[in-house]
């Protein structure tokens, strides 16, 4: 009786030495597949995320650094803003225009300072001190700008001071205009400026 060839070729492979070899080698290959990462692929991936993380700290850094220089700019600008809305809403509600250090110097059209006589009676004068805007209301000297705000110009055009007697029939009018720049205490970075502002008296000019 004569055995199928199929079943002859079964058996001589299973019984062939070869076998266990070739049976080794494709569970090697087998385990191969569902092994984990070798060393180079988690050194590339290490590699890759630190780069990242070094990028994203890069421009976070950078975000924050021009945060505080738009503040310390904002702040400034505040601080100036402040100082001429003072220097206004005090010219606005006095009297006695002058373009000088004193009373009674009457117009000019390029002054560097400005005096008149405030609500309460006082005389006060605005002029450049250094590079601050200085405030002197009878002896008492203040600065009304702070160290980050440097001003280089202050020029003040005065016109109609003379009293309605005198024959001048314009109101007390005084123009300022001033130059400087703004510095952001956080770094060197600075912003110039130029501001023109005015006032005119709100009282009767008799």
């Amino acid at each position: 009786m004569q055995m199928p060839l199929q079943i002859l070729l079964l058996v001589m492979s299973n019984t062939h030495p070869r076998c266990s070899l070739i049976c080794r080698l494709k569970k090697a290959e087998n385990v191969k597949r569902h092994s984990g990462f070798t060393l180079i692929e988690l050194i590339v991936a290490t590699g890759v995320f630190a780069l990242v993380m070094l990028l994203a700290s890069g421009a976070y850094l950078m975000m924050i650094s021009l945060n505080r220089q738009a503040q310390g700019l904002a702040t400034g600008i505040d601080n100036l803003s402040f100082a001429l809305e003072t220097m206004t809403r005090d010219i606005r509600t006095g009297s006695k225009y002058s373009c000088g250090p004193a009373l009674g110097l009457g117009d000019c059209t390029g002054g560097t300072s400005f005096s008149f006589v405030n609500e309460a009676g006082v005389t006060t004068t605005y002029n450049l001190s250094g590079t601050a805007l200085q405030q002197m209301v009878g002896t008492t000297q203040s600065v009304l700008t702070e160290p980050a705000v440097t001003i280089t110009s202050l020029v003040f055009y005065v016109y109609g001071s003379a009293p309605a007697s005198a024959g001048d029939r314009q109101q007390a009018h005084v123009t300022m205009i001033i130059s400087g720049q703004v510095s952001s205490s956080a770094s060197k970075v600075s912003q110039k400026f130029t501001i023109e502002t005015g006032a005119t008296m709100r009282g009767s000019d008799i």
